[in-house]
């Protein structure tokens, strides 16, 4: 409370005398019952226990621009009874809001504003501070401008000054002495025992009527809590649905400045006690406090970081800590009410002054030693300098605008494309013959193929087009894999139009591979690429499930370009076709290898083995195509390879004699030769000639086989 109730009168003053000196008393009472009903409805509501709220910074600045574009003619001169009422709609909207948004889940979103367009808020609210707080401070009377007052030291009220001077010092020196009362009280004693000795030598600084140097009368007890929350509705009937629109704006602005203020505080406090507050239910509580303290005619505030620090350091750790602090501000009211009326304006100026200067950045300076930060420091010194040259509304308008800027600006900064790789450095799980290798490899700069990510829009189609524009002149097969992309917008959809075209030239393919069924908006990216154009029937366009069921289709291609046929469609090979076996012939080994062979026969999608099962034959494959895959938990499975006419596998076992590792499906109806080991064992003890060639001929192939994936893992990470 000791920490709370200074700051809470501050703000309070800070915002009322702007509609003059009658008023100052009036912003007294509003800071106090803002303090009561923030202290009692947000620890006895909220989410976050330990948390302490009263009337704060960005509040006061909220609704000191507000009273200043009408007292400066913004909105024309209104009268200081209708603007009360004003405040007090500014706060029960932006409580309103606040609850809405705890309802709706955006405790979790808050969070997410850059932190540069916080960062300005907070320092523009400083400096606004500093700008109402510095005519206090130095005793100006009222109609000197701020610049004129500060050129012109006569003007000065020199008891003021040396009032503001020593609170400033108390505040800034009380750590240092004692941690057992906060600075604030420390600095506000201070000031009011520095402004008694100077009456030792200005008798007229005692006298409470006309004295612009002090709070003045504020009453006290229940009878002044009643007239604050009754008085001012009297003129709510004045209150047109223009003004209530024209509140609109600041009422978002304050909630969610309040809100990002309030959980910022959390988080620092989950920090220091390793737990973790309810971020929606901190705003229920917030704006339940918020609006309870408008109908009494608090002043609005958040969760304060100094009096929750003190609340933490002196053991509180339930919400009845808070509701302590509320009862005991209401307490401090009931009794001192009257004895207020002695405390220093310039002494609650100088406490402003510190907590200004502390909500200041400085930091942000250190952005402009790298050029890659320089943005940064212009997203927070724009916001300031708008909120000072016109309001925090104003800078409310610009924040967002920046957070756009940023948004576009990360995008654009960071590339969408993931992995670029040529057609020579990648190929499918479809193991081809050497021979078709060799093609394959000859031909691979046909094709390229490109995973991309992040968001597709118009800010990085220029990007994406750079980047493939010399791919897209000597390509035909130009595979875009969209598994990692996150959104798609029209003018992105246009380029990939304009990419089909470059390649049908060529009479090329743009070929599409994991599209997302929803994105996270919800949107289905084939059903749009449909609706915008970008995959009419008559457009060279494919489309397929995984990436390497479109490489396959591209080999099988480039393949039958090449007038070499595709894989699977042929007649079955005799044994002797087989490049397993080649030279066989010569020393009249493939007869006693043929004998070890039986012909076996398996329908499309029939299972030829399954992972577990003993087995030690080879397979060669006469015709059509086979899966591996690899068995994984509830039902699914990793595809491993595809081999087709000409190729061989189930080498594991025949080699080391173990169960079945992988299963094996025929994709299409399938033909082969199936060696038994044991077999081949026999046939090799009468005829050595045929294991010596066999194994030979079957490293070769796993060698071929290992090296050519060598050179996809380092195409993979060099690319």
């Amino acid at each position: 409370m000791l920490v709370a109730l200074p700051s809470s009168i501050a703000y309070g003053v800070a915002v009322y005398s702007l509609l003059g000196a009658d008023y100052v008393a009036r912003g007294v009472l509003a800071g106090i019952l803002g303090a009561i009903a923030l202290g009692l409805i947000t620890a006895a509501v909220g989410g976050a226990p330990r948390l302490i709220s009263a009337p704060s910074a960005p509040a006061a600045a909220v609704l000191a621009s507000l009273i200043g574009e009408s007292v400066g003619g913004a909105r024309g001169a209104a009268a200081p009874d209708r603007l009360v009422v004003e405040l007090m709609l500014l706060a029960l909207l932006a409580g309103s809001l606040q609850s809405v948004y705890g309802l709706l889940g955006g405790g979790r979103l808050i969070k997410y504003i850059p932190y540069q367009v916080v960062s300005g808020y907070l320092s523009a609210v400083g400096v606004m501070i500093v700008l109402s707080q510095l005519p206090k401070f130095l005793g100006l009377a009222n109609g000197v401008s701020l610049g004129a007052g500060v050129a012109s030291p006569a003007l000065w009220q020199w008891p003021a000054v040396i009032v503001g001077g020593a609170t400033i010092a108390s505040v800034l020196l009380a750590p240092k002495l004692t941690k057992a009362v906060p600075a604030p009280i420390i600095g506000l004693f201070a000031g009011v025992g520095v402004y008694f000795l100077a009456a030792l030598w200005r008798p007229e600084l005692l006298q409470l009527e006309h004295n612009t140097l002090v709070i003045g009368p504020v009453g006290g007890g229940v009878s002044a809590i009643v007239a604050s929350a009754t008085g001012p509705w009297s003129t709510v009937a004045g209150i047109q649905w223009a003004d209530l629109k024209a509140l609109a704006v600041p009422a978002l602005t304050l909630s969610v400045l309040l809100s990002v203020d309030t959980l910022k505080t959390c988080v620092v406090v989950d920090t220091l006690t390793r737990s973790r507050h309810h971020s929606n239910r901190t705003l229920l509580g917030q704006g339940a406090g918020n609006f309870a303290s408008a109908l009494i005619g608090g002043m609005p505030g958040s969760g304060t970081m100094g009096a929750t620090l003190v609340n933490l350091e002196g053991g509180g750790r339930t919400r009845l800590s808070g509701l302590i602090e509320g009862v005991c501000v209401l307490g401090a009211f009931l009794v001192f009410g009257s004895g207020i009326a002695w405390v220093p304006v310039a002494a609650l100026a100088g406490i402003l002054l510190v907590v200004a200067a502390r909500m200041f950045d400085w930091g942000s300076f250190q952005l402009l030693r790298q050029t890659s930060t320089m943005l940064d420091f212009c997203v927070i010194a724009t916001v300031v300098i708008v909120a000072v040259a016109s309001n925090l509304i104003a800078a409310a308008g610009a924040g967002v605008a920046l957070a756009i800027v940023l948004f576009i600006r990360e995008q654009i900064l960071g590339s969408v494309i993931r992995r670029k790789v040529s057609g020579d450095n990648i190929s499918s799980k479809q193991h081809r013959l050497p021979a078709e290798q060799d093609l394959l490899q000859r031909h691979g700069a046909q094709t390229t193929v490109c995973e991309l990510q992040g968001s597709l829009f118009f800010g990085t189609t220029d990007q994406l087009f750079n980047e493939l524009e010399h791919d897209l002149k000597r390509c035909r097969y130009l595979i875009l894999d969209l598994r990692r992309v996150r959104s798609v917008d029209f003018t992105a959809a246009h380029m990939l139009e304009q990419f089909e075209a470059m390649l049908s030239e060529r009479d090329g393919f743009l070929i599409f591979s994991r599209l997302p069924a929803n994105l996270p908006s919800g949107q289905n990216l084939e059903a749009y690429f449909t609706h915008v154009g970008v995959m009419h029937a008559t457009n060279n366009v494919r489309t397929f499930e995984t990436l390497d069921d479109a490489l396959q289709w591209v080999e099988d291609r480039v393949l039958a370009v090449e007038q070499r046929a595709p894989a699977g469609e042929d007649a079955p090979l005799a044994l002797a076709e087989f490049d397993l076996v080649r030279e066989f012939e010569a020393d009249q080994t493939l007869a006693a290898l043929a004998a070890c062979a039986v012909e076996r026969s398996f329908a499309a999608g029939e299972t030829i083995f399954k992972a577990g099962d003993a087995g030690d034959e080879l397979f060669l494959i006469r015709r059509g195509i086979v899966r591996i895959v690899l068995p994984i938990t509830a039902g699914n499975y990793h595809n491993l390879a595809s081999f087709g006419r000409g190729d061989f596998f189930g080498e594991m076992a025949f080699l080391d004699h173990d169960a079945r590792s992988a299963d094996a499906v025929a994709t299409t109806a399938t033909d082969l030769f199936g060696i038994s080991r044991v077999r081949f064992n026999e046939v090799s003890r009468s005829n050595p000639k045929v294991g010596v060639k066999t194994f030979g001929r079957l490293a070769r192939a796993l060698a071929i086989r290992l090296r050519h994936t060598d050179a996809e893992v380092r195409a993979l990470y060099e690319s």
